[in-house]
């Protein structure tokens, strides 16, 4: 009720602040902007079931409050998700009949010439983007991943947090951010939920009959869940540039505490495990420019955990020993630098054709030197009808985890897509997401989930 409450409120304010921008002048700068978002989605293979359901209202806010100072906010407002009905009296709920959500992905106000007039300063909500690549980017760590949608690569939420940027000229500045609250990465939902969830392998003769965890979040303290980051960006020689570094933690857990508990005599245990979240030292560097009319970038960052990550299984109960007095010791990831990054270009044909392409070695969930994935994107579309109908017959990537033996270790992800403007606002897209792959990455559990997918984009 309480959250109900909630939203009734934020869509009376939002529908105060509609009518605010149709009654003022334009000079007062209130703009009201936004789009609405049909997404669906159902798998290829028999009996078709439905893969995911979105309808989102995106509402953006853009108010210059003075000459020095202005307020942004975007919020989504959407029905997502299907019915997830058990009994007679989910009935009665409407939550669970027609599943909703409010999240405010940024609110933030920004002080222009604050102190300084070469000071701007962002304090609220804000989404900090860091990093020139096309949507891989490995230096862009302070905004938790938002992991909702496995296939909107490059997603992340907004950090309740204080920015400045300092311009010392024309073409250099510093950029630095401070984020009080940890915030991790939200899972993948629907049928991608276990996506990132790595497979266990049991000892020999033991069989897993159940499996709990719990999550040990860092204290909300200055010391424990802060993020600080700080970046010098500048432009030299015909070429974007920037240095940076991010004091943090990671955003996905790993296991560093599981207890080994016999349930029956042949065999079967059930495994209660403890995850945390670790802290370290990320060193960024990016550059992006331009050569013979072809767009070019580069992006590397360098990850050091702050101590090494070390997972204890306690096999006590095994053993009808006291808690902890027989355990096992392995280490998860080594108290060493790790690499990174992804480069690519892209370019404009003369005759309406559009080519991007991409190497990335290190995806977002991979950790440690050993453990870095090699990741090969693509894109070629081409345009017709003065631009209204793109064809995109070339668009996704293909996954190497393991050179020396690709056949077992691969994956092939192939998302061909057709969008039409149905008039300067609606775009219409129907795609297909083809998967085939086996070995240890991300994309290579798709296999069984093919699927045809439609979009509706409304902008206003």
């Amino acid at each position: 009720m309480k959250r109900l409450k909630i939203i009734i409120s934020s869509i009376i304010l939002l529908l105060i602040s509609i009518n605010i921008t149709i009654a003022q002048e334009n000079d007062l700068k209130l703009k009201l902007s936004g789009e609405l978002l049909s997404d669906q989605r159902f798998l290829l293979e028999d009996p078709n079931d439905w893969a995911w359901n979105e309808n989102r209202l995106t509402l953006k806010l853009n108010k210059k409050l003075t000459d020095n100072s202005k307020f942004y906010s975007e919020v989504w407002l959407r029905n997502i998700g299907l019915p997830s009905i058990n009994s007679s009296a989910d009935l009665y709920n409407k939550g669970i009949l027609d599943p909703y959500n409010l999240e405010v992905r940024e609110a933030y106000v920004q002080l222009f010439g604050f102190l300084s007039k070469n000071l701007d300063v962002k304090i609220g909500r804000q989404r900090i983007t860091w990093g020139t690549a096309d949507k891989l980017n490995p230096t862009d760590n302070l905004n938790p991943y938002d992991l909702e949608d496995v296939l909107d690569f490059g997603r992340h939420r907004g950090s309740d947090a204080i920015s400045f940027d300092y311009y010392f000229n024309s073409d250099f500045y510093l950029q630095g951010a401070f984020i009080p609250f940890f915030q991790p990465a939200n899972m993948p939902v629907g049928i991608f939920a276990n996506a990132l969830t790595p497979s266990m392998e049991m000892p020999m003769g033991m069989t897993l009959k159940d499996f709990n965890d719990t999550i040990q979040m860092p204290r909300y303290n200055l010391a424990e869940s802060s993020t600080a980051g700080i970046k010098f960006k500048g432009f030299a020689a015909g070429y974007d540039f920037s240095l940076s570094y991010v004091w943090g933690r990671d955003g996905l857990p790993m296991s560093t505490y599981n207890t080994f508990i016999p349930v029956d005599a042949i065999g079967g245990i059930n495994i209660n495990s403890e995850l945390s979240f670790y802290r370290t030292h990320i060193f960024g560097a990016d550059i992006a420019g331009s050569i013979g009319g072809a767009g070019i970038w580069a992006e590397a960052a360098a990850f050091l955990p702050e101590n090494e990550v070390i997972m204890t299984n306690d096999l006590s109960a095994l053993f009808l020993a006291p808690p902890g007095s027989v355990t096992q010791d392995s280490i998860m990831l080594e108290k060493e630098l790790y690499i990174k990054f992804v480069i690519g270009m892209d370019y404009n044909f003369a005759n309406g054709t559009y080519l991007n392409i991409q190497y990335l070695h290190g995806f977002m969930n991979e950790r440690g030197s050993e453990n870095l994935n090699d990741y090969f994107f693509a894109q070629l579309d081409k345009k017709f009808f003065d631009d209204r109908l793109k064809i995109a017959p070339l668009a996704g990537g293909f996954i190497v985890s393991d050179w020396k033996d690709v056949e077992n270790n691969y994956a092939v992800v192939y998302i061909p897509n057709i969008s039409y403007m149905a008039t300067d606002n609606a775009e219409l897209t129907l795609s297909a997401a083809l998967f085939k792959g086996t070995g240890d990455n991300l994309f290579a559990n798709f296999n069984d989930y093919n699927m045809m997918m439609f979009k509706l984009k409304y902008s206003f």
